[in-house]
This record gives structure tokens, C-alpha cells and sequence, in this order.
């Protein structure tokens, strides 16, 4: 008789420990799921942005820069989706043209590809991806020789030039700032 309850007892705890291994195998993949946005649907790491939010300033108006389909902007898009962006501008009133443009670096820890061209004609509001990691924007057209990835433009509006141009520094910094995020 103790033979028989000791079986029943080893079967009962051999069966819960298999469950136990199951339960814990299925929390596992679950968490590998991918996250959610606000609406439940899944958010992909492989699809990237069409477009990104940019603010010139910390408090200044949203502008949408629409993305090019291309491995540069899809990189930056990507890292921007994990980490809203804010870059500083730095000095640029010594470059020929600095009238017509403004960069921005990108820390050193975002691996941005490139597939850079000769570019000599840029249009106001066409955005650039540049060695060593940086976005160059022209607000005004410009013929500037540079090697550059087109990552996408803005729609060139007054209001656009104007948030560009009458970005404020920065109290206490001395450099402007831009933002840019995935959304709103």
C-alpha cells in the first residue's frame, strides 16, 4: 500500500513539475512578444518611419520631416523611435554657405550607414546624413560640394525658415538645440 501512495505522490509531482516547465517556457516566448502602441497595435522594430517630428528650439513648433526610403534614414528613424533625439547645433558661421545650412551631431554610439554621394546642388529643405554622424539640413538653396546620403526634406514654408533661423541659444549653453522624435 505505501508503494502504491508513493507512486501516486511521485506521478502527481512529476506531472506539476512538467507543468511548472511549461508555464515557464511559455512566459518566456511571451516575453519575447513585440511592444505595443497606445491603439494595441504591435510595433515592429523592422518597419521604420516615413516621417519624424523636429522642433527647433525646446519649446518650439513641431515640423514633419518626411524620410526617404533608403538604409540611412530607416537607421536613423529606428534609433530615434527608441530615444527622441536632442541634438545641439554647433558653430558653423565659418563654413562657406553657413547661410544656407545647419548640422546637427549624432552621438557616436548610433551606427548610422551610409551610402554617400558626391552632392554639389541642395535644395532648401532637403536633409542630409554626413560623415561623422551628422545630419546637415539646407534651409536655403545652396551649391555646396560635400559627400552626403539624402535622408529626407521638409515642406519649406515662412514659418519653417523662420523657426531655422530665429532658433534661440540656449541660456547659459550658447548653443541652439534641434529635437526630433517619432511622433508629436
Amino acid at each position: 500500500m505505501r508503494k502504491k501512495w508513493f507512486s501516486i505522490l511521485l506521478s502527481a509531482l512529476l506531472v506539476l513539475s512538467l507543468a511548472a516547465c511549461a508555464e515557464k517556457d511559455s512566459a518566456a516566448n511571451s516575453s519575447t512578444t513585440q511592444p505595443v502602441d497606445e491603439s494595441g497595435s504591435v510595433k515592429t522594430e523592422t518597419s521604420a518611419a516615413d516621417q519624424l517630428t523636429v522642433r527647433f528650439g525646446d519649446s518650439g513648433a513641431p515640423f514633419t520631416m518626411y524620410l526617404e526610403d533608403n538604409d540611412t534614414a530607416a537607421a536613423i528613424a529606428r534609433h530615434v523611435g527608441s530615444a527622441d533625439w536632442r541634438l545641439p547645433i554647433y558653430h558653423y558661421d565659418d563654413y562657406d554657405g553657413w547661410e544656407s545650412f545647419q548640422y546637427y551631431d549624432i552621438p557616436s554610439r548610433y551606427e548610422v550607414p551610409s551610402a554617400a554621394e558626391t552632392v554639389t546642388s541642395e535644395k532648401a529643405g532637403e536633409v542630409y546624413y554626413s560623415e561623422p554622424n551628422r545630419i546637415v539640413l539646407f534651409y536655403h538653396d545652396a551649391e555646396i560640394s560635400g559627400e552626403y546620403t539624402l535622408v529626407g526634406h521638409f515642406d519649406i514654408t515662412e514659418e519653417f525658415t523662420s523657426a531655422v533661423e530665429n532658433n534661440p541659444v540656449l541660456e547659459g549653453w550658447g548653443n541652439k538645440i534641434v529635437q526630433i522624435s517619432a511622433g508629436e
